[in-house]
């Protein structure tokens, strides 16, 4: 332990005596580290935001039916085009299968349209219609502002609303918005509560949102069009055989033999966030890889500067072989000065990389999240670097013949 010790002392000392070169040394790897940890720390970030959005948006206790499955390519397009259309009959009949396993079934749909009151317009609003079982979901939240829409007013096709966070502040401001009423689609509809503020989505608002009845949604929109169903098993140990129960009572209620595939897509979010790595996966492993290549670069340029400090310190090797220095103590030298320096470009590369995934994620949507595995990585990393590339020059240093070391000027 103390040689190497007394190696990494001795390997700082060089170091030091020679800052600028150190340094040039080393920005292969600083900027190789820099450019995998900031790339690592958006690729985690945005996968935490990926996920817990998903999370937020399907529900870890439930899953959704849709029209159309997940599509990949252009013939699974072709295969599912002729899909069905998902109906209020179909979310009953899902209730009625899984008696046992399934607590509740919400139909939702939505669609854009332009909101205003008074002077104020905002376009592009979703106008997500609902059946009363949405109480039953966490996806809408009315916060201190106002009340939920009831059962009763939902069954009634009332024209009441839950607005977005957003929507509330672009047409109302600093007023209180309940009790006004606003135009949806040019109808007038009476503000019950606010949604509690979402957060965006690498940019794009989660509250700009409209909730009403799906009766009063089909009277503005029409009732000729595809419903999302959203299913709540009873406790999630039931998951599956509520998934089942949900598959059996679309397949029967659609007439579909045993052996034709389901013409409906089943979702959870296991099933989207598997989707999505699916599709990142392959180019973060791209990205990643074309930055590590500068890694070899760094680890090639000091390899070069440890043959040249090895040929500097050619008298100094011989003299300790002289006094009794063995090979392997040269070979730990030159080895500790090699993993020292690379290390050293490592430990800078981290910082820069973590002040660049920030500045990325403040100046931009996109999100940054440093874990400690990519710190430990990223030195890991240069100190196999700066040992795999200082072999060579220890082992040359390592076989110098003290005498012949010595006669050299």
């Amino acid at each position: 332990m103390q040689q190497i010790l007394d190696s990494a002392r001795i390997a700082i000392q060089a170091i030091w005596a020679n800052k600028l070169r150190s340094l040039l040394t080393v920005i292969g790897n600083i900027v190789a580290v820099t450019s995998i940890v900031t790339v690592v720390s958006l690729i985690q970030g945005m996968n935490a935001y990926v996920s817990n959005a998903i999370v937020s948006d399907v529900g870890a206790d439930s899953f959704t039916i849709q029209r159309l499955p997940p599509i990949r390519t252009e013939e699974d397009e072709e295969h599912v085009r002729a899909n069905p259309l998902i109906t209020i009959a179909e979310a009953q009949a899902i209730k009625r299968t899984g008696v046992d396993t399934i607590t509740a079934v919400m139909a939702q749909a939505s669609r854009s349209a332009t909101v205003s009151y008074r002077d104020q317009e905002i376009d592009n609003v979703q106008i997500q219609g609902v059946t009363s079982e949405y109480t039953d979901f966490g996806t809408f939240n009315a916060d201190q502002r106002g009340r939920m829409i009831s059962p009763a007013e939902i069954a009634r096709s009332q024209p009441v609303t839950i607005i977005g966070y957003d929507v509330a502040d672009k047409l109302f401001g600093e007023l209180n918005p309940l009790d006004k009423d606003i135009k949806i689609a040019g109808i007038p509809f009476r503000v019950v509560g606010v949604s509690e503020k979402k957060g965006s989505v690498f940019g794009n608002s989660q509250d700009n949102f409209c909730v009403i009845a799906m009766g009063s949604y089909e009277k503005l929109f029409g009732a000729r069009q595809s419903l999302t169903l959203t299913v709540k098993p009873k406790t999630p140990e039931v998951m599956d055989a509520a998934k089942e129960d949900a598959v059996l009572a679309l397949r029967v209620a659609r007439k579909l033999k045993p052996k034709q595939d389901d013409n409906f897509g089943l979702f959870t979010s296991d099933t989207i966030l598997d989707f999505y790595h699916q599709a990142t996966n392959g180019i973060f492993a791209v990205l990643v890889g074309v930055v590590a290549l500068s890694l070899v670069v760094g680890g090639i340029v000091i390899m070069n500067i440890m043959l040249m400090v090895v040929t500097e310190r050619t008298r100094e090797i011989g003299l300790r072989k002289a006094l009794g220095a063995k090979r392997r103590d040269i070979m730990s030298q030159v080895l500790t000065e090699s993993v020292t320096l690379s290390t050293f470009g490592g430990v800078v590369g981290i910082a820069l990389g973590f002040f660049a995934a920030q500045g990325i994620s403040h100046f931009s949507p996109l999100p940054a999240r440093l874990e400690a595995w990519s710190v430990f990585l990223g030195i890991g990393i240069t100190a196999g670097v700066g040992l795999f590339f200082g072999a060579y020059p220890a082992a040359r240093a390592a076989r110098l013949d003290p005498i012949e070391a010595l006669r050299r000027e």
